[in-house]
Protein backbone atom coordinates (compact mmCIF):
# COMPACT_ATOMS: atom_id res chain seq x y z
CA UNK A 1 0.00 0.00 0.00
CA UNK A 2 1.23 3.40 -0.76
CA UNK A 3 0.90 6.77 0.39
CA UNK A 4 -1.71 9.63 -0.72
CA UNK A 5 0.06 12.25 0.99
CA UNK A 6 1.43 15.34 -0.71
CA UNK A 7 5.25 15.99 -0.33
CA UNK A 8 5.95 18.70 -2.71
CA UNK A 9 4.56 22.13 -1.15
CA UNK A 10 2.97 19.69 2.06
CA UNK A 11 4.30 20.64 5.14
CA UNK A 12 6.31 18.57 7.42
CA UNK A 13 6.48 19.19 11.18
CA UNK A 14 9.57 17.43 13.37
CA UNK A 15 10.28 17.46 16.81
CA UNK A 16 14.04 16.89 17.84
CA UNK A 17 15.28 18.42 14.88
CA UNK A 18 18.11 20.15 16.11
CA UNK A 19 19.96 17.17 15.26
CA UNK A 20 20.69 13.57 14.61
CA UNK A 21 17.77 11.51 13.37
CA UNK A 22 15.84 14.93 13.32
CA UNK A 23 17.99 16.55 11.49
CA UNK A 24 18.41 14.30 8.58
CA UNK A 25 14.65 13.95 8.46
CA UNK A 26 13.97 17.96 8.17
CA UNK A 27 16.92 18.16 5.16
CA UNK A 28 15.10 15.02 3.38
CA UNK A 29 11.72 16.77 3.55
CA UNK A 30 12.76 20.07 2.49
CA UNK A 31 14.56 18.34 -1.13
CA UNK A 32 11.31 16.40 -1.49
CA UNK A 33 9.98 20.57 -1.77
CA UNK A 34 8.47 20.13 1.69
CA UNK A 35 7.77 23.16 3.48
CA UNK A 36 9.25 22.59 7.23
CA UNK A 37 8.15 23.40 10.74
CA UNK A 38 10.97 22.17 13.27
CA UNK A 39 10.93 22.07 17.17
CA UNK A 40 13.53 21.41 19.46
CA UNK A 41 13.75 22.38 22.95
CA UNK A 42 17.16 24.94 22.11
CA UNK A 43 16.45 27.69 19.85
CA UNK A 44 20.51 27.69 18.90
CA UNK A 45 20.41 24.61 17.44
CA UNK A 46 17.20 24.61 15.84
CA UNK A 47 18.16 27.85 14.10
CA UNK A 48 21.83 26.12 12.45
CA UNK A 49 19.28 23.12 10.75
CA UNK A 50 16.65 25.45 9.59
CA UNK A 51 20.03 27.57 7.48
CA UNK A 52 20.98 24.54 6.03
CA UNK A 53 17.92 23.79 4.37
CA UNK A 54 16.47 25.31 0.99
CA UNK A 55 12.41 25.31 1.37
CA UNK A 56 9.98 27.86 3.14
CA UNK A 57 10.79 26.82 7.32
CA UNK A 58 9.56 28.08 10.77
CA UNK A 59 11.74 27.01 14.25
CA UNK A 60 9.36 26.70 17.16
CA UNK A 61 11.72 25.99 20.25
CA UNK A 62 9.46 23.46 22.33
CA UNK A 63 9.70 21.75 25.52
CA UNK A 64 7.90 18.40 24.61
CA UNK A 65 7.00 17.48 27.73
CA UNK A 66 4.61 20.25 28.10
CA UNK A 67 1.20 19.89 26.24
CA UNK A 68 0.57 23.55 26.31
CA UNK A 69 3.89 23.65 24.09
CA UNK A 70 2.57 21.32 21.82
CA UNK A 71 -0.41 23.20 21.01
CA UNK A 72 1.21 26.18 19.99
CA UNK A 73 3.78 24.12 17.98
CA UNK A 74 0.47 22.83 15.79
CA UNK A 75 -0.97 26.38 16.06
CA UNK A 76 1.93 27.83 14.25
CA UNK A 77 2.12 25.30 12.00
CA UNK A 78 -1.63 25.96 10.58
CA UNK A 79 -1.02 29.64 10.87
CA UNK A 80 2.05 29.72 8.65
CA UNK A 81 1.43 26.80 6.26
CA UNK A 82 -2.11 26.06 6.34
CA UNK A 83 -1.72 22.68 6.16
CA UNK A 84 0.34 19.64 8.25
CA UNK A 85 0.90 15.99 5.85
CA UNK A 86 3.42 14.77 8.07
CA UNK A 87 4.05 14.48 11.79
CA UNK A 88 7.65 13.37 13.12
CA UNK A 89 7.37 12.43 16.92
CA UNK A 90 10.95 12.47 16.89
CA UNK A 91 12.26 14.05 20.25
CA UNK A 92 13.89 11.65 22.55
CA UNK A 93 16.30 11.33 25.30
CA UNK A 94 18.81 8.60 26.65
CA UNK A 95 19.73 7.68 29.94
CA UNK A 96 22.61 4.92 30.76
CA UNK A 97 23.13 3.18 34.22
CA UNK A 98 21.90 0.19 36.66
CA UNK A 99 18.58 0.40 36.88
CA UNK A 100 18.78 0.45 40.54
CA UNK A 101 21.33 3.65 40.64
CA UNK A 102 19.61 5.75 37.71
CA UNK A 103 17.87 8.71 39.88
CA UNK A 104 14.28 8.78 39.88
CA UNK A 105 14.26 12.27 37.60
CA UNK A 106 16.72 10.84 35.36
CA UNK A 107 14.08 8.13 34.48
CA UNK A 108 11.47 10.22 34.55
CA UNK A 109 12.75 12.68 31.87
CA UNK A 110 12.92 9.53 29.78
CA UNK A 111 9.78 8.56 30.13
CA UNK A 112 8.04 12.64 29.83
CA UNK A 113 10.26 12.78 26.54
CA UNK A 114 10.14 9.93 24.89
CA UNK A 115 6.50 8.85 25.65
CA UNK A 116 4.84 11.83 26.92
CA UNK A 117 5.94 13.85 24.29
CA UNK A 118 4.78 11.62 21.72
CA UNK A 119 1.40 11.96 23.34
CA UNK A 120 1.02 15.37 23.61
CA UNK A 121 2.00 15.62 20.36
CA UNK A 122 -1.00 13.18 19.23
CA UNK A 123 -3.48 14.96 21.45
CA UNK A 124 -2.17 18.57 19.67
CA UNK A 125 -1.98 17.43 16.14
CA UNK A 126 -4.67 14.40 15.56
CA UNK A 127 -7.74 16.34 16.23
CA UNK A 128 -6.83 19.11 13.61
CA UNK A 129 -5.84 16.42 11.17
CA UNK A 130 -8.93 14.88 11.90
CA UNK A 131 -10.53 17.68 11.31
CA UNK A 132 -9.06 18.22 7.67
CA UNK A 133 -10.30 15.18 6.34
CA UNK A 134 -7.15 14.96 4.16
CA UNK A 135 -4.36 12.26 4.07
CA UNK A 136 -1.84 12.73 6.79
CA UNK A 137 1.15 10.47 7.93
CA UNK A 138 2.50 10.20 11.56
CA UNK A 139 5.43 9.08 12.66
CA UNK A 140 6.43 8.51 16.03
CA UNK A 141 10.47 6.85 16.39
CA UNK A 142 11.02 4.49 18.80
CA UNK A 143 14.14 2.25 18.85
CA UNK A 144 15.48 -1.18 18.11
CA UNK A 145 15.39 -0.95 22.45
CA UNK A 146 12.03 -0.72 21.60
CA UNK A 147 11.79 -4.45 20.58
CA UNK A 148 14.86 -5.69 22.24
CA UNK A 149 16.10 -4.87 26.18
CA UNK A 150 19.13 -4.39 27.10
CA UNK A 151 20.93 -3.70 30.48
CA UNK A 152 22.13 -0.52 31.53
CA UNK A 153 19.37 1.13 29.51
CA UNK A 154 16.14 0.25 31.22
CA UNK A 155 14.39 3.37 31.25
CA UNK A 156 15.53 4.08 27.52
CA UNK A 157 14.13 0.61 26.61
CA UNK A 158 10.66 1.11 28.58
CA UNK A 159 10.20 4.57 27.02
CA UNK A 160 10.85 2.64 23.45
CA UNK A 161 8.79 -0.05 24.03
CA UNK A 162 6.09 1.81 25.37
CA UNK A 163 6.09 3.90 21.92
CA UNK A 164 6.00 0.63 19.82
CA UNK A 165 2.59 -0.34 22.26
CA UNK A 166 1.10 2.99 21.87
CA UNK A 167 1.68 3.84 17.57
CA UNK A 168 0.15 0.40 17.35
CA UNK A 169 -3.11 1.54 19.10
CA UNK A 170 -3.27 4.58 17.24
CA UNK A 171 -3.16 2.40 14.00
CA UNK A 172 -6.23 0.54 15.19
CA UNK A 173 -7.56 3.66 16.45
CA UNK A 174 -7.43 5.66 12.86
CA UNK A 175 -8.20 2.46 10.99
CA UNK A 176 -11.51 1.58 12.92
CA UNK A 177 -12.71 5.70 12.03
CA UNK A 178 -11.80 5.19 8.53
CA UNK A 179 -8.97 7.55 8.89
CA UNK A 180 -7.08 8.90 5.85
CA UNK A 181 -4.01 8.98 8.15
CA UNK A 182 -1.52 6.90 7.60
CA UNK A 183 0.74 5.64 10.71
CA UNK A 184 4.39 4.35 11.26
CA UNK A 185 6.33 3.71 13.75
CA UNK A 186 10.60 3.88 12.63
CA UNK A 187 13.28 2.06 14.14
CA UNK A 188 15.99 4.02 12.67
CA UNK A 189 18.85 1.40 13.58
CA UNK A 190 22.19 2.68 14.40
CA UNK A 191 22.29 6.44 13.49
CA UNK A 192 25.40 8.41 14.30
CA UNK A 193 23.68 10.97 16.49
CA UNK A 194 23.87 13.03 19.58
CA UNK A 195 21.78 10.85 21.83
CA UNK A 196 25.25 9.47 23.68
CA UNK A 197 26.73 12.56 24.25
CA UNK A 198 25.23 12.69 28.31
CA UNK A 199 23.97 9.22 28.94
CA UNK A 200 24.88 9.35 32.23
CA UNK A 201 23.14 12.99 33.26
CA UNK A 202 24.97 14.13 36.00
CA UNK A 203 28.32 12.61 35.05
CA UNK A 204 27.61 9.50 36.73
CA UNK A 205 27.98 5.82 35.53
CA UNK A 206 30.52 2.84 37.15
CA UNK A 207 32.97 1.14 35.19
CA UNK A 208 30.81 -1.43 33.87
CA UNK A 209 28.54 1.03 32.74
CA UNK A 210 30.93 3.28 30.84
CA UNK A 211 32.39 0.23 29.01
CA UNK A 212 29.00 -0.70 28.16
CA UNK A 213 28.29 2.75 26.41
CA UNK A 214 31.74 3.44 24.90
CA UNK A 215 30.87 -0.78 23.08
CA UNK A 216 27.47 1.15 21.76
CA UNK A 217 29.18 4.30 20.70
CA UNK A 218 32.09 2.63 19.01
CA UNK A 219 29.93 0.43 17.33
CA UNK A 220 27.00 3.57 15.84
CA UNK A 221 29.78 5.81 15.18
CA UNK A 222 32.29 3.29 13.46
CA UNK A 223 31.44 0.94 10.57
CA UNK A 224 27.91 -0.35 12.12
CA UNK A 225 26.61 3.15 11.78
CA UNK A 226 24.82 5.31 9.77
CA UNK A 227 24.81 8.95 9.09
CA UNK A 228 21.28 10.69 9.92
CA UNK A 229 20.59 12.02 6.24
CA UNK A 230 20.81 7.76 5.46
CA UNK A 231 18.49 7.27 8.04
CA UNK A 232 16.45 9.50 6.63
CA UNK A 233 16.52 8.25 3.16
CA UNK A 234 15.37 4.97 4.72
CA UNK A 235 12.35 6.42 6.32
CA UNK A 236 10.86 8.58 3.74
CA UNK A 237 11.02 5.35 1.39
CA UNK A 238 9.02 3.60 3.86
CA UNK A 239 6.68 6.17 3.95
CA UNK A 240 6.20 6.85 0.38
CA UNK A 241 5.36 2.81 0.58
CA UNK A 242 3.05 3.10 3.40
CA UNK A 243 5.03 0.54 5.72
CA UNK A 244 3.88 0.60 9.16
CA UNK A 245 7.11 -0.81 10.50
CA UNK A 246 9.99 1.34 9.15
CA UNK A 247 13.07 -1.16 9.88
CA UNK A 248 16.02 0.17 8.10
CA UNK A 249 17.84 -2.34 9.12
CA UNK A 250 15.79 -5.43 9.81
CA UNK A 251 18.96 -7.80 9.98
CA UNK A 252 19.61 -6.39 13.46
CA UNK A 253 16.10 -7.03 14.84
CA UNK A 254 14.63 -10.30 13.09
CA UNK A 255 16.88 -12.95 14.27
CA UNK A 256 17.21 -11.54 18.00
CA UNK A 257 13.40 -10.47 18.17
CA UNK A 258 12.54 -14.21 16.92
CA UNK A 259 14.21 -15.31 19.49
CA UNK A 260 12.98 -13.61 22.30
CA UNK A 261 9.83 -14.41 21.00
CA UNK A 262 10.51 -17.86 21.14
CA UNK A 263 12.15 -17.91 24.61
CA UNK A 264 9.12 -16.17 25.92
CA UNK A 265 6.88 -19.30 24.62
CA UNK A 266 9.36 -21.51 25.76
CA UNK A 267 9.33 -19.48 29.18
CA UNK A 268 12.98 -18.99 29.12
CA UNK A 269 14.64 -16.22 30.86
CA UNK A 270 15.86 -13.61 28.68
CA UNK A 271 19.36 -13.73 27.00
CA UNK A 272 21.56 -10.80 28.05
CA UNK A 273 23.56 -8.87 25.76
CA UNK A 274 27.71 -8.65 27.06
CA UNK A 275 29.82 -6.61 25.01
CA UNK A 276 33.19 -8.19 23.96
CA UNK A 277 36.08 -7.04 25.89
Amino acid sequence: MTTNIRFKGGTAVITGAAGGVGGGLARKAASMGMNLVLADLDAGPLDQVARTVDTEVTTVPTDVTDPTALENLAEQAWRRFGRVDLLFNNAGVLRAGLSWEISPEHFQRCLMVNVMGIHHGLRAFVPRLLREGTPAHIVNTASLGGFLCSPMLAPYNASKAAVVSMTESLYGELKMLGAPIGVSVLDPGPVRSGIFAAPFGDGGGNTAVRQFVGFIQGHVNGAGGITPDQSAEHTFTGIEAGRFWILPFPENLDHAFRQRAEGILARRPPEVFVPEQ
